[in-house]
């Protein structure tokens, strides 16, 4: 086992993960065997996420997040997915290898977690894309999750898909009322900082993107008056709660890896919440399986200043030690 200090170190930058609304369903205990991670059902964002798939993703991708952290440290995790089928809030039982060296490789992965960003503002183009998406690829291995680019051609479906996803939950006042609870200005532990949203100005150069509550009435990037972003889709084979971790998984290193390479980035899941849009991103990518997500990949302005880190829950109220 590594000492104590090293898995909650890791822990509490592996915390750092993207989660649906920066809601951070889960929770970690400790024992004298290694570390378990649980999602919790009581934070679920229920009316977004009535199923829990995307509190599964976030655990995915919390998951790999501490995967990093621990290789910086000199320590590779193994992991057991769902090792309990009578408790399948337990997302997996994790021990511990020691790695011997570590790269500067690793060391960068796992500064990365804490320059990583959700940016809701449009983008600019990716440049030398075709160069780095292969990189991207050839991080990970998982044969059951696949990473498409949508073709530029099938962007405006995919910007009618958005729209639709967003007039389906035009009158659902549970979905509306938990926006508002996420992007709560007074919140400083969880959810989305009103600082992060989009203004009624800004959210039209973006189309593709879920309607959360407008910011302030700001102009920001008057530079990029469209999204000209990249947009990728993890989809897997099939839609159990194992895929949607591996998906997660999968997540944080495509967002890790963009943001290793200075490149901004937006997951998006909100057009693979109904039937109707995964229909449409299922036929634009070519592929039979079950869209999981979207990311938005791009640029931003140089002389931009550095978005403030979104706000997180005491590691107290989301890591239990060995005792």
């Amino acid at each position: 086992m590594p000492e104590a200090d090293v898995v909650t170190a890791a822990v509490q930058l592996a915390c750092r993960a993207p989660s649906v609304h920066n809601s951070q369903p889960w929770r970690w205990v400790a024992d004298s065997g290694g570390l378990n991670l649980f999602v919790d059902p009581s934070r679920w964002a229920r009316a977004t996420d009535y199923s829990g798939r995307e509190a599964l993703i976030s655990c995915g991708a919390l998951l790999d997040h501490f995967r990093v952290a621990m290789q910086a440290a000199g320590w590779t995790i193994n992991v057991d997915r769902f090792p309990n089928p009578n408790n399948l809030n337990h997302v997996a039982a994790i021990s511990f290898t020691p790695s011997g060296f570590v790269t500067d490789g690793h060391r960068a992965r796992a500064a990365a977690i804490e320059r990583r960003r959700t940016d809701r503002l449009p983008f600019a183009a990716p440049t030398d894309w075709e160069q780095f998406e292969p990189m991207v690829r050839s991080t990970f291995s998982d044969p059951d999750a696949h990473l498409d680019v949508v073709p530029d051609d099938g962007r405006h479906k995919l910007a009618d898909a958005s729209r639709l996803s967003e007039s389906l939950r035009q009158y659902d006042s549970s979905y509306h009322a938990e926006l508002d609870w996420w992007t709560a200005p007074s919140e400083a532990t969880e959810g989305i900082p009103y600082s992060s949203l989009a203004s009624a100005t800004e959210r039209q150069h973006v189309d593709v993107a879920r309607a959360f509550p407008v910011g302030d009435d700001s102009q920001r990037r008057p530079s990029i008056t469209a999204d000209r972003s990249t947009i990728l889709v993890l989809s897997t084979d099939d839609n159990t709660g194992a895929d949607a971790v591996r998906c997660g998984e999968v997540l944080s290193t495509v967002l890790l890896e963009c943001t290793m390479a200075g490149m901004a980035t937006c997951t998006l899941t909100n057009i693979t919440e109904s039937p109707a849009g995964r229909e449409v991103i299922a036929t634009l990518i070519g592929r039979t399986s079950y869209p999981q997500l979207l990311i938005r990949v791009g640029l931003t302005p140089q002389a931009e200043p550095e978005p403030a880190m979104t706000p997180r829950r005491p590691l107290r109220e989301v890591f239990e030690p060995a005792t």
